[in-house]
């Protein structure tokens, strides 16, 4: 018993490419009762909460991402130092020189971790060429340390898109004299590294987050609540729906659709949707929960997406601070919507093309971005969706702008998540070609209990928000027993779904 005591700690303290920290694993819940017994010393000193939540957030990345802590620490002191640097700046010059400087590098991180396989692989088709990509990194570790890390692949770090675009938009804000820089290095580092929401989003702009720094910590009783709640529905969200209809149907009917009817790929593709969708909302719903319990307030990330009745619409719901940013420091400096309608469309598609390529460096996000794009493009064309919010509209055509609009982004999801354009087309093929109507009652008795477990989520989902607002100022209201009570039965039915391994989440890869 000790020895194995012994080893859980040696394994809880040390980097497992196995087994990173996750919200949905125990080792989390462990790290943050750790966390919250030595909170409860350091709360009421502002720079000592910021020091020893930073230094927790740090160990956190470091669980998650291992060795590729120290570039988080790389883009925290590059971007500190030319945020002063721009701050102080009186020659305009000068100030973009550094602003450059820091989208250069940033950038330029991005890319060699994201897109040097998509970039070195397009450059040989194009010029016939045999350029070989090296890990860089580990040839410098290797060489300097006398490590041992492959150097022949490179592999992509925990989050690195999210805190990019965070450090970007901050030296871009500082810039534009819409922020202050930060003078303590400590504050900025733990402004990057934020634990809750570091790895996957939301993204978190400095003028939203550093204000907080600097104010006295407090929490009501119904922020509590609120809190418990919000974790408690993103853990239902990832493991008993997401985690659940994934392992036990859409990975398999896109891991080889060729063996699915038409009628199984149809609704491995609703389940998609409704997978992503928990998966990443739950995800946020914990992130804003456990920053809150912290003293944290973290911009809302999603507003029931697939209740939009345009793509516009969606993107107004859907990673909401993704399209913000996308708005604010691509869409309008390429010159938005004021240099005339052809311009308009072609900023529209550049813009949702690159968001696309922001998810992975691969045609099929391109193409799933160009979905998005085209859909904004025609939107724009005909007035839809800007002129036409669905409170608007009769209940017959919100019903059905809901619908069409559903199906656009379920289109886009198929590259999405497609392994190959050819799966695309082969889901595209058996949905029109092998739909297979004689066997749909078979299979909907044969997955009964993940149909199930489907048309509840959406269900969940489609519901009217008032009645779930009431439900959520319900259970803030009621006495901690209820609390209680309500966590323990969320642990008994997560521990009765929950699969064999641990499920990242969908956008750690990003």
């Amino acid at each position: 018993m000790e020895l194995a005591i012994k080893e859980y700690i040696k394994r809880f303290f040390l980097f497992s490419q196995t087994e990173p920290m996750l919200f949905s694993g125990i080792t989390f819940w462990i790290f943050l009762l750790i966390l919250l017994l030595g909170f409860h010393f350091v709360y009421k000193k502002n720079q000592l909460r910021n020091i020893y939540l930073f230094a927790f957030s740090l160990f956190f990345y470091y669980k998650s991402g291992g060795f590729f802590f120290w570039l988080l620490i790389f883009s925290t002191v590059v971007d500190y130092l030319l945020g002063l640097g721009i701050g102080s700046a009186q020659k305009k010059l000068a100030r973009r020189a550094m602003l450059a400087i820091s989208v250069t590098v940033n950038l330029g991180v991005l890319s060699y971790f994201k897109y040097a396989y998509f970039f070195t692989e397009t450059i040989n088709n194009w010029f016939g060429t045999h350029l070989k990509v090296s890990n860089l990194l580990a040839e410098w570790s290797n060489h300097l340390t006398g490590s041992t890390f492959d150097v022949t692949a490179i592999i992509l770090p925990v989050g690195i898109s999210f805190y990019t675009f965070q450090t970007i938009s901050y030296t871009i804000d500082v810039y534009r004299r819409h922020v202050t820089p930060v003078r303590n290095i400590l504050n900025f580092g733990f402004y990057v590294s934020f634990f809750p929401q570091l790895v996957a989003g939301p993204i978190v702009r400095a003028s939203e987050f550093i204000p907080q720094l600097y104010i006295r910590y407090y929490l009501t009783k119904d922020e509590v609540g609120h809190a418990i709640f919000l974790i408690l529905v993103g853990l239902l969200k990832k493991v008993a729906i997401s985690n659940y209809i994934a392992s036990n149907f859409v990975d398999r009917v896109f891991d080889s659709p060729i063996a699915y009817s038409g009628f199984e790929v149809l609704m491995g593709i609703y389940g998609y949707a409704l997978q992503i969708y928990c998966d990443f909302s739950g995800y946020t719903d914990i992130a804003l929960g456990v920053a809150l319990l912290l003293g944290f307030r973290l911009p809302v990330n999603f507003n029931s997406p697939y209740k939009a009745t345009s793509i516009t619409n969606f993107w107004h719901r859907w990673h909401i601070s993704l399209s913000r940013w996308l708005r604010d420091y691509l869409y309008i400096p390429l010159g938005g919507s004021k240099k005339g309608k052809i311009r308009t469309y072609i900023n529209l598609m550049i813009t949702m093309l690159l968001g696309g390529l922001w998810h992975g460096a691969s045609l099929k996000f391109v193409a799933w971005g160009g979905i998005h794009g085209l859909g904004l493009a025609i939107e724009r064309l005909f007035g839809i969706g800007k002129h036409q919010p669905s409170k608007r509209l009769s209940p017959v055509r919100r019903f059905v702008a809901i619908v069409i609009t559903f199906h656009i982004v379920c289109l886009a999801w198929i590259p999405f998540r497609a392994a190959s354009f050819s799966d695309a087309l082969t889901i595209l093929s058996r949905i029109a070609t092998a739909f297979s109507w004689n066997t749909i009652p078979e299979v909907l008795l044969g997955y009964k209990a993940v149909f199930i477990t489907i048309a509840i989520g959406f269900a969940a989902h489609w519901f009217p928000s008032q009645n779930k607002e009431n439900f959520r100022g319900w259970f803030i209201s009621t006495n901690p027993v209820i609390k209680l009570l309500a966590i323990l039965l969320v642990v008994m039915l997560l521990a009765q779904v929950r699969t064999a391994g641990i499920q990242p989440f969908i956008y750690f890869q990003f």
